[in-house]
């Protein structure tokens, strides 16, 4: 429970050095050490008319020109309905400021509608207690998220200090975040950068879609690591985290991450390959019953002591038998 200082909220006064010239304020806000506040946090605040720039509302995208005063007015925590609870997690990292977790496939990484209980959020909540305020009460210290059946690393921060540099380093593309994915068929290049802007689907709320509402930028970045009969394994780097990003990506180009029951990495895609793969395509989908794709590696600079950390994730088991089967059948 916070307590009487936190249940009020507070208001801060900034003056704007003469020195920035042209710097959108969302931006400049979220790298003063003194707000702790994420870039993220800030473009909310600025959107519900909590910051002012000398006593007028602005927009996200305002330019400071040097000398303005900045007073923001930060709302209260909103009481969470966050249950904690004894859930195992693999620990690969911690300390006073962050943890990295090995995230297993299946796990939920925050509550939302249809899962409350049982997620990454709850198990952390009770394993560490307090936790970065977040973007929301019920994602308490989540920087980046993972879907439910994509396994791998994420990185949870323990302080607000912590998640605003962390989010930064998001934001200016500064961490690393590397994934394995298979393919359905073989892309056209050995390597490439797929830059198409995700949004809502218009067709169904529930998944994403190149075409979509509200569409923003996202970039991934590829590389083949090995070339199977019908199947590619790549290395995939994220420049941009929007949700689904590497399977709408992926899919828009017909080639679907194996496994994927959303995006046409199941049934779809298999249904349209010749007789004699469709017997390896079986055995395939009997030994993965979700996406294959794994986070593999993380790799960025701690927010407080600036020392460079890096981070493996091994293959898990339903992943890896995949990976043995295509290998035993041949490239």
């Amino acid at each position: 429970m916070p307590d009487a200082k936190e249940s009020r909220g507070k208001h801060v006064s900034i003056v704007v050095p003469k020195s920035i010239k042209a710097e959108r304020i969302d931006r400049y806000l979220s790298k003063r050490p003194d707000l702790i506040l994420s870039r993220t946090s800030l473009q909310k605040l600025i959107e519900e008319g909590l910051v002012t720039v000398n006593g007028s509302t602005v927009s996200k995208k305002h330019l400071l020109e040097g000398g303005e005063k900045v007073e923001i007015s930060i709302p209260p925590p909103t009481p969470t309905d966050l249950v904690p609870e004894d859930i195992p997690l693999n620990i690969v990292f911690e300390d006073e400021h962050l943890v990295v977790v090995d995230k297993p496939a299946g796990m939920v990484t925050h509550p939302a509608a249809g899962n409350r209980t049982g997620t990454l959020a709850n198990a952390m909540a009770f394993r560490f207690g307090k936790l970065a305020a977040g973007s929301a009460p019920d994602r308490p210290g989540i920087v980046h998220r993972l879907d439910r059946d994509t396994s791998g690393l994420l990185v949870v921060a323990r302080t607000d200090r912590a998640y605003a540099a962390l989010q930064q380093a998001i934001q200016t593309r500064t961490m690393k975040r590397t994934y394995l994915g298979i393919v359905c068929g073989h892309m056209p290049d050995e390597s490439g950068k797929i830059d198409l802007s995700i949004g809502r689907s218009l067709r169904d709320r529930r998944k994403m879609s190149v075409t979509g509402t509200e569409a923003r930028d996202a970039v991934t970045l590829y590389q083949l690591q090995e070339r199977y009969r019908s199947y590619d394994l790549l290395r995939i780097i994220l420049e941009t985290g929007r949700t689904h990003q590497i399977r709408v990506h992926c899919s828009h180009l017909n080639h679907p991450i194996l496994g994927d029951p959303d995006y046409g990495g199941r049934e779809s895609w298999h249904n349209g390959l010749h007789a004699p793969e469709r017997p390896l395509a079986k055995r395939l989908l009997k030994l993965i019953n979700r996406q294959a794709l794994h986070a593999h590696s993380l790799e960025f600079s701690h927010p407080i002591t600036e020392k460079e950390l890096s981070f493996k994730s091994e293959l898990p088991d339903d992943f890896q038998a995949v990976v043995d089967l295509l290998n035993a059948e041949g490239r």
